[in-house]
């Protein structure tokens, strides 16, 4: 269920914008700050050859006292708040908002991909098949930089905290028409291997740590359709909704905060914000 969870956060949270600095790692320090903390930009589902914690990040990770991550996934209540939040509601399946010829479509592949179709899932958000189908696409049993961290500071007996709950996390989603939402499904299920060498460009970029490339892959995509209209909610005032539960918790502890890699960047990433509110924000590549 966290993997799943994790691969929600994924779905339709790719949008990057500017990129100044070529790095994921950036240290948090001054504005009579103690000690710095850091920030890390993850990429949620990766293969396991993928994931990568450098001695750069686990010396990062080590100096702090407590972690981050976008949800809580300490919360005991996070499983059955997911699981409610995942379903349709009020009657309705997905059939009720797709054409019959793409519902063909992409019940076909999800029998054959997942072994289930429509009749069993159609009463799903379609962002949790989204995430299913990104998990089809990757071709191995996916990573999470999420997880990672968050077993790494169970390890070192460090707190883990949330910027924002899975409720605010979906209320964000909820504001993309479902018709939009099913357009990435269904195309993806009619292209799937262009849909996985997208995926892969855009892993690619990330390991390279290249935010402006990968800002570029997805202005460029075929199949992001969540999030094209919607950058402001998903991306930019999420940023600002942050900005405070950051600032706080790096003045009461050395934190490290790890959340997706598109909030990092740009005039109203979180690299930026702190900047602009006086913070030195210093790049570790």
């Amino acid at each position: 269920m966290k993997r799943l969870i994790v691969a929600l956060l994924t779905a339709g949270f790719f949008t990057v914008a500017h990129a100044e600095d070529k790095a994921l790692l950036y240290q948090v320090s001054g504005k009579d700050l103690a000690q710095p903390s850091y920030l890390y930009g993850t990429f949620h589902l990766v293969c396991p050859a993928d994931l990568k914690i450098t001695d750069t990040i686990q010396k990062a990770l080590a100096e702090t006292k407590q972690l981050y991550l976008e949800i809580d996934f300490d919360d005991p209540s996070l499983q059955s708040n997911m699981l409610q939040g995942m379903m349709l509601g009020g009657g309705k399946t997905l059939k009720d908002y797709m054409k019959a010829d793409d519902f063909t479509l992409l019940d076909a592949y999800l029998k054959r991909n997942l072994g289930n179709g429509l009749g069993q899932l159609g009463g799903l958000q379609p962002i949790a098949l989204l995430s299913a189908m990104y998990i089809t696409l990757m071709k191995c049993q996916p990573a999470s930089y999420d997880l990672t961290f968050a077993e790494l500071a169970g390890k070192g007996g460090k707190e883990v905290l949330g910027l924002e709950t899975i409720q605010e996390q979906l209320a964000v989603l909820g504001k993309v028409p479902i018709e939009q939402q099913l357009e990435g499904l269904v195309e993806m299920a009619r292209r799937p291997d262009e849909a996985g060498k997208e995926l892969s460009d855009l892993i690619a970029a990330y390991k390279a740590q290249d935010l402006d490339l990968l800002m570029k892959l997805m202005r460029e995509s075929k199949f992001d359709s969540d999030t094209k209209g919607f950058e402001d909610e998903i991306l930019d005032k999420r940023n600002q909704n942050w900005i405070p539960i950051i600032e706080k918790a790096a003045h009461d502890r050395s934190t490290f905060f790890a959340f997706g890699a598109a909030h990092l960047a740009g005039e109203k990433g979180v690299v930026n914000l702190l900047r602009a509110k006086g913070y030195t924000v210093k790049p570790l590549p």
